[in-house]
Order: structure tokens, then sequence, then C-alpha cells
């Protein structure tokens, strides 16, 4: 499967950082560098208008750390935080970085986060080929010129996993380019119930329910703080 470039900037005030992380970026042909950059400032007047995918960013910078210039850049898909500071790592992960990684920046360590990125656009490239529309009690997955029918009555669980979904019924799995908001919003979901963020399970198929997990068939799924009282109704 042949899986675009994407467009990636690097944001470091410190030099010598910002040198090592473009050196590593660049052995990877999936990345794109559309810019270096040595101030957030510079990169929001350069970028503001573009499309980025990847952005790689130092925190700790003058007159706009990373984390506010991420708050304000929240539609690039992949933020990458470097740090010399371990101690930002929650404040990151609540801006939904992809990843943290803790200067000095080692080779191996970037490598594997380039792994899972690269893993990442391959599985987002694959959703975006499938389409799906409803019809009565079945879902329609266009793979290709393909179209596959799934009976609903099939459907045990739905997961969110970024900007697609994955669809988990009896025997298979497949992904649909779509949120899992959008997909409980149609009415051919409505025997399904959001236990978790990540999260839906239709009613039928629940063995158990616990204060924190749901039992459904052979899998044991998380139950989210905000969604408790909900279940309550289906115990």
């Amino acid at each position: 499967m042949n899986v675009p470039a994407y467009q990636c900037v690097i944001i470091d005030d410190n030099e010598i950082d910002r040198l090592t992380a473009l050196s590593f970026a660049r052995k990877y042909p999936f990345l794109n560098i559309s810019g270096s950059f040595s101030s957030a400032v510079e990169a929001f007047e350069k970028i503001q208008h573009k499309h980025i995918d990847v952005l790689l960013t130092d925190i700790d910078m003058p007159d706009l750390n990373g984390l506010d210039f991420r708050g304000q850049m929240m539609d690039i898909p992949v933020c990458i935080f470097i740090t010399a500071y371990p101690d930002y790592a929650a404040e990151s992960f609540d801006a939904e970085a992809f990843d943290f990684l803790v200067k000095p920046l080692k080779k191996e360590r970037f490598d594997l986060c380039m792994t899972r990125l690269q893993n990442y656009f391959e599985i987002r490239h694959k959703a975006s080929l499938f389409d799906y529309s409803l019809g009565g009690s079945t879902v329609f997955i266009k793979d290709g010129h393909d179209q596959i029918k799934i009976n609903l009555h099939d459907i045990v669980y739905l997961e969110a996993l970024k900007d697609y979904t994955r669809i988990v019924t009896t025997t298979k799995k497949h992904c649909v380019l779509s949120s899992i908001g959008n997909l409980l919003l149609e009415s051919a979901f409505n025997s399904f119930v959001r236990i978790h963020r990540s999260y839906a399970v239709q009613r039928h198929y629940i063995d158990k329910i616990t204060p924190q997990q749901v039992f459904i068939q052979d899998y044991t799924l998380p139950v989210g703080r905000s969604y408790k009282d909900v279940l309550v109704h289906l115990k």
C-alpha cells in the first residue's frame, strides 16, 4: 500500500536540538519537512493557513511555548513534544499529544515513535478507503469497488480510534472513516450505548456490568467515569 508523504513542521529554539530532530526526521520518506523554526511565533505566522499533518515541537520556548502553540493549532492531527522537562508529560497529553520525547533526543526512541506514527498513518489511510451507508437493519461498508454488508445485529461494539471507528462484529473487524459520535447519531445505532469515550456497545450483547468494566461476549471493555450513570439503568 502506497502511503503519501505527510507535511511535518519542527519547532525548537535550541539550534542543536532542532537540527538533531530535523536530521532524524529526514530519514523517513513518509514525512515531508515543510518547515523548521526557531520559535513558535515564527511558525505560527508561516503555517497557520497551511495544511500540516505532524508537529514536532519543543515546549519551553520564549514568547509562545509549545503547549500554548498546540492549543492554537489543534487541527494538526499529530503533535509530538520534544522537551528537556519530563514534568510536562501530563499537560502534553491533555493537549492530545501523540508522543512525548525527552531530551537529549535519542535515535532509538525517535525511531520507535516514527514506527508508531507510520502505523497510525497507514491505518488512517486504509480507513479513508472505506465508506459506509445505512439501510434498514444493515450497514454497507464500501471497500474499493466492493460493498460489504454487515447486519447491525451482528455488531458487538464500536471503538473510537481518533477520526475513524472500528466496527467489531461477531466474526470480523472493519474500519469506517467516521467518528463514533457521528455513527451514534444515526437512528440505526440506537441500540448502542456509550460506556466510555472510546467505546459503545450493543445492549443485547452485554453479559455483565461492574462499576469499572462491561463484559460483552469475549471482550472486557472499560467504563468511563462520566458514563457510569447511564449504565445503572442497564443493570
